[in-house]
Formats: C-alpha cells, sequence, structure tokens
C-alpha cells in the first residue's frame, strides 16, 4: 500500500512540474500556413521565457498606421544558439520578421526568420511544430 501511495505521489509530482509541456502547442494550432507575412520595424521589446520566446515589433501597415505585433520565435535556449541574444535585439533595433499570421487574425505571428539591417539573417522558427516545411528551417531534410 505504501509503494502504491508513493507512485501516485510521484507521478503526481511530475505531472505537476512539467506544466510548461501542457502549454506547448503545435504550429498548426495557432498559425495559418495560408497567412505568410513579413513584418518591418524596430524591437519594442522581448520576453525570453519558455516554451518561446516573443519579439514585439512597431510594423507600420500600408495605410501608415503603427501596430505593435507579438512574433513568436523557438525557445530562448535555441535562439540563443542560432545566434539571437538580448543584445541583438535591444528596443530600437530594426529587424523584418517573416513568418505566419494567427488564425484568430490578431496582432501575433509565428516568426520564421529574422533580417537584421545589415542583411544577416537568421532562422527563429520552431523546428518540429508543424510550420510550412519551406526551407528555412536548417534541419528540415
Amino acid at each position: 500500500m505504501l509503494k502504491r501511495v508513493l507512485a501516485v505521489a510521484g507521478l503526481a509530482g511530475c505531472l505537476l512540474s512539467s506544466t510548461h509541456s501542457w502549454s506547448h502547442h503545435a504550429f498548426g494550432a495557432e498559425f495559418d500556413p495560408n497567412r505568410p507575412l513579413v513584418l518591418r520595424g524596430p524591437v519594442v521589446k522581448v520576453e525570453w521565457v519558455n516554451p518561446h520566446a516573443w519579439i514585439h515589433l512597431e510594423h507600420t501597415n500600408e495605410d501608415g498606421a503603427k501596430e505593435v505585433w507579438m512574433v513568436e520565435g523557438g525557445t530562448p535556449n535555441t535562439l540563443l544558439r542560432r545566434g539571437l541574444n538580448r543584445n541583438s535585439l535591444l528596443p530600437g533595433t530594426l529587424i523584418v520578421v517573416d513568418g505566419y499570421q494567427s488564425k484568430d487574425r490578431s496582432k501575433r505571428a509565428n516568426g520564421r526568420d529574422v533580417t537584421f539591417e545589415d542583411g544577416s539573417k537568421i532562422f527563429m522558427g520552431s523546428s518540429g511544430t508543424g510550420a510550412p516545411r519551406d526551407g528555412r528551417d536548417p534541419t528540415e531534410r
């Protein structure tokens, strides 16, 4: 009986400590592969949080109105390995993001690439989440 209680308690502890996996999602759950977009503008802020980092940027749309968009990237650790860090995405840094809009048409997108003023480009997407195979993911074959 004691073994069973300890096993159940251990299992419950494992499940409760892994809440980040419950909140993780596949690309297709939130983003539309048929709605590619390009966002240009200065970084407003960056959230280095798991399971995905978020880049907030001020995009000027076709009629001149400014909109702040939230762009989802890979995990902070993945972005760091690819060369993105807190200093490369300071507020005011001008960037171009290629990505896909959210299904609910809000000002949220899944980012695939971020391009800097000097022309350097970094893949910022999440591998293996169901995003369209567009050749940008260096792990795709």
